[in-house]
């Protein structure tokens, strides 16, 4: 109520005071007529034809912006609660209710006409979109292609496909760097790991070293009970059957050996033979081949693979039968192979050009020895005719 402003004449003034003294204890009762007063003054103000903005003013709406339908209706009802002339209430005004019913019907007409101006513009719209050329829509696939509509449209969709190829091998690619680099990560945290492990076994082991070293120099290995005697080949096991270790005796008593033990000295020594194979070939090839050489090793270098490949698979068997996995064997790489074979190769030809240049600076050095021997017994036997 505090909101509005209102201009009493003498007559409402001469009211007001009146009821200060008929009501000085009832303030509720007091603001409800004060209210019904100021109303009833602001109506009588009113033209049949109000504005809007009295209107609102009138069912107690904020000016600033007009409201929706159910929050009008629920003003009018809150003011019809308090100045219809059936409400019972102390403020009950018929001729008041007329003007606040005015008033609600003004608001519902300017509602009303705000939303049939709403829908002839979306109709408008419709109909424009309706009656807008069929070839226009291709028109506007981002500036894409040329020629004719169907034309641009296939061009259009043909840049879409390109376009998701793209984004998917983009996406793609970010997981494969994700994943490269927790895997790299993985990798620096086991090598340290590793090398953690590898340096606490190797201060252990040195640790050891010293304190034998130092026994050893007390002498407190001098008077052990096997001092002198040859080691026992094979020692008794108080956790084996007897069966079993005269059988592990007889064995180790001819020379048996494991097969795990036979299949790596077998590994080795084929290894070393395809190497040195294949060493030769080079050497025997010049430097650089010529087109015929180089067809003549790679021949020789297809060989090598196959026979690389079945020593790999030897390789798979020795590490299915090898007893602990720190002595599993890797597989050969072929294309490491050749590159130890191809420097191993430059460096026997640089040692040999090495071995020529030495060659060469001895001969000269003797042919100038002998050249200088030459003279002097020459100048010594011109000298003894002289004499």
């Amino acid at each position: 109520m505090g909101g509005f402003f209102f201009f009493f004449n003498k007559r409402s003034t001469m009211s007001c005071s009146a009821l200060l003294r008929l009501y000085p204890g009832d303030h509720h009762r007091l603001l409800c007529v004060y209210s019904a007063i100021s109303l009833r003054l602001l109506s009588s103000r009113l033209r049949h034809g109000r504005g809007l903005r009295e209107s609102l003013r009138l069912l107690q709406l904020p000016e600033e912006e007009v409201s929706s339908h159910a929050v009008v209706k629920e003003a009018y009802l809150r003011m019809a609660k308090l100045y219809h002339p059936d409400s019972g209430a102390p403020t009950a005004d018929a001729a008041l209710f007329s003007h606040i019913e005015e008033a609600y019907r003004v608001v519902l007409a300017h509602l009303a006409q705000q939303r049939s101006i709403s829908q002839n513009n979306e109709e408008e719209e419709e109909k424009v979109k309706g009656h807008a050329p069929q070839h226009r829509q291709y028109l506007s696939y981002e500036g894409v292609g040329s020629g004719t509509p169907s034309q641009r449209e296939q061009q259009y969709r043909q840049f879409r496909i390109n376009r998701a190829t793209d984004q998917v091998l983009e996406y793609r690619y970010k997981i494969m760097d994700k994943a490269a680099a927790e895997e790299g990560a993985m990798v620096l945290r086991d090598t340290r790991l590793r090398s953690k492990k590898i340096q606490i076994t190797q201060a252990v082991e040195r640790m050891v070293e010293d304190l034998i070293q130092e026994a050893m120099a007390r002498g407190d290995f001098r008077n052990l009970g096997g001092a002198g005697k040859p080691l026992s080949k094979f020692e008794h096991n108080p956790y084996a059957d007897p069966m079993t270790h005269n059988l592990n005796r007889i064995l180790i008593d001819n020379g048996y050996q494991p097969d795990w033990i036979v299949a790596k000295k077998e590994i080795r020594e084929t290894v070393q033979k395809m190497r040195k194979r294949l060493q030769e070939v080079r050497v025997k090839l010049g430097n650089p081949m010529k087109h015929s050489e180089q067809i003549q090793w790679k021949e020789h270098c297809a060989t090598f693979s196959d026979e690389l490949t079945k020593l790999n698979k030897k390789v798979d068997d020795f590490n299915l039968i090898v007893p602990l996995m720190s002595w599993q064997m890797v597989h050969f790489n072929m294309n490491r192979e050749i590159e130890k074979i191809l420097k191993a190769d430059q460096q026997h030809r640089k040692e040999k050009e090495l071995e020529k240049e030495r060659k060469l600076m001895e001969e000269r050095e003797n042919t100038a020895t002998s050249q200088q021997n030459s003279r002097q017994g020459l100048i010594m036997w011109m000298q003894s005719l002289l004499k």
